[in-house]
């Protein structure tokens, strides 16, 4: 059995998105399940496209991900290696120059295009001869290096997709290098997997068409072929490729708005794979032990933000209460409601309470800006069904001499609850004219925890001094 050996292999000309990020997180899991290397390799050869920006983007989305690499190369460094493989094609009149312009290509599309027949470069310079290349490289001519594409059928056995087959006639000679200088991701991919020993290229559907050319390639350089796995793609709701128009799509947007790296793991690896006993819920460790190419699927997988923030919440509440306190407070300190000397003690209470109601880390400084400062609110919102003012003074009083008769040590969850639900009965039939007011006149909002341990949180000083605020609200309408 040949060594094992995988890449995600993006390029620095965007930010890590969803389908990049689960075609790393697929080779991962595949190099980890059978012990083998994983290498990371940045195609930086597009020197107009690639960013600094772009390649820090990727690598710190990977390593959030917690998806690591063996070892990295970039395609920049690599050059004068692809030069010489450049050249033996060359003297092996595998390639030839073209010096057709853009102009000129775009008209033979499109002439190609109106008549119906596949876009394909005409071979207009195939058979130009070495002394019109030399007249051509004296004017300073810029050229291209195309693939002399032999007319076959191009077939391999796809891990996921089965057996498939091309017609090189609807390939064409491709262009493989601008120049000897600047080799394009075609060319450049096929001699690193080689010279790098990948045995498998686990990759998108939406390079499936690049495989036949890269195969020519190999067949032309005497390289072995690696075995593919052509992954589906992700799609939106409507079933069509997804994209900026169906929401965030960056791994950078759904760590902003407080996904936990672990349920972003396990959501990927749900889109387009499915384990034998049809489980949701894994952590990295798991799907290491589960993932098999041949589980993945060849239909595209349909991305859906409700799944995610559900797996979201499970991954939320299976943490414990100061790992997740801990990644909440960057969500605090954003919307300016805690400062560096925050009380952690008072965070992790505030997250215990709150945790199931989360669906991402980003609601919490909404949900929880009561706990941190006072606020107005409508009034209107103090009173419960059909109360009269009189009533509603009466409720709130009542509470306020309650939570003036508990002793400070005895202020905790627990004992509020068995005061204020004894109380509650005894105040009214319907014990929300006695619990609803107070719940508001703590947290200012229709929605909240429970409020006795909304009052622990807060403790006896404000909670006294906030049902005082609610009384003089209504006292002055």
């Amino acid at each position: 059995m040949k060594k094992i050996k995988v890449r995600f292999a993006p390029a620095p000309t965007g930010f890590l998105h969803l389908g990049g990020a689960r075609s790393a997180l697929f080779n991962f899991l595949f190099a980890k399940k059978h012990n083998a290397e994983f290498i990371l390799r940045i195609e930086d050869t597009d020197k107009e496209r690639s960013k600094k920006e772009f390649e820090e983007d990727i690598i710190e989305g990977l390593k959030w991900l917690g998806i690591s690499w063996d070892k990295i190369f970039w395609q920049s460094e690599r050059v004068e290696i692809y030069k010489k493989y450049l050249k033996k094609l060359f003297e092996e009149e595998k390639i030839y120059p073209c010096f057709c312009s853009k102009e000129e290509l775009e008209a033979q599309r499109q002439e190609k295009l109106s008549r119906g027949e596949a876009p394909i470069y005409s071979g207009k310079c195939r058979n130009l001869t070495k002394k019109d290349w030399e007249k051509f490289f004296r004017q300073g001519k810029s050229f291209v290096l195309r693939f002399r594409t032999p007319i076959k059928k191009i077939k391999f056995k796809d891990i996921i997709r089965g057996k498939v087959e091309f017609d090189t006639k609807l390939i064409g000679d491709f262009a493989i290098s601008q120049g000897f200088e600047r080799p394009l991701f075609l060319i450049a991919g096929v001699i690193d997997d080689f010279e790098m020993e990948i045995s498998h290229v686990i990759r998108g559907e939406d390079h499936l068409s690049n495989t036949p050319k890269q195969i020519l390639l190999q067949e032309a350089l005497g390289f072995p072929r690696p075995e593919y796995a052509h992954i589906p793609l992700i799609l939106g709701k409507d079933r069509s490729k997804l994209s900026k128009r169906h929401g965030a799509v960056r791994i950078r947007d759904y760590k902003e708005i407080g996904i936990l790296p672990e349920a972003m793991v396990n959501y990927l690896a749900l889109l387009g794979w499915s384990s034998k006993d049809n489980r949701e819920f894994f952590s990295m460790e798991e799907l290491i032990e589960k993932f098999s190419l041949k589980d993945v699927h060849k239909g595209g997988a349909i991305f859906s933000q409700r799944k995610l923030e559900w797996i979201n919440q499970l991954w939320m509440r299976k943490l414990e209460i100061k790992d997740l306190a801990k990644r909440a407070i960057p969500f605090l300190k954003k919307a300016s409601l805690i400062k560096d000397d925050y009380d952690f003690e008072k965070i992790k209470s505030i997250v215990r309470v709150e945790r199931e109601r989360m669906k991402k880390l980003s609601d919490l400084p909404e949900m929880t800006d009561f706990f941190f400062k006072e606020q107005d609110y409508d009034s209107k919102l103090l009173f419960w069904r059909g109360m009269t003012k009189e009533k509603l003074l009466l409720s709130l009083k009542k509470s306020l001499d309650l939570i003036k008769k508990i002793p400070e040590e005895s202020f905790v969850a627990m004992h509020l609850k068995d005061v204020f639900l004894k109380e509650a009965g005894k105040f009214s039939e319907d014990r929300g004219e006695l619990l609803w007011p107070l719940r508001v006149s703590l947290s200012f909002k229709k929605a909240s925890p429970p409020f006795f341990e909304i009052m622990e949180i807060l403790g006896k000083k404000e909670t006294e001094k906030r049902v005082e605020l609610a009384i003089k609200k209504i006292e002055n309408l």
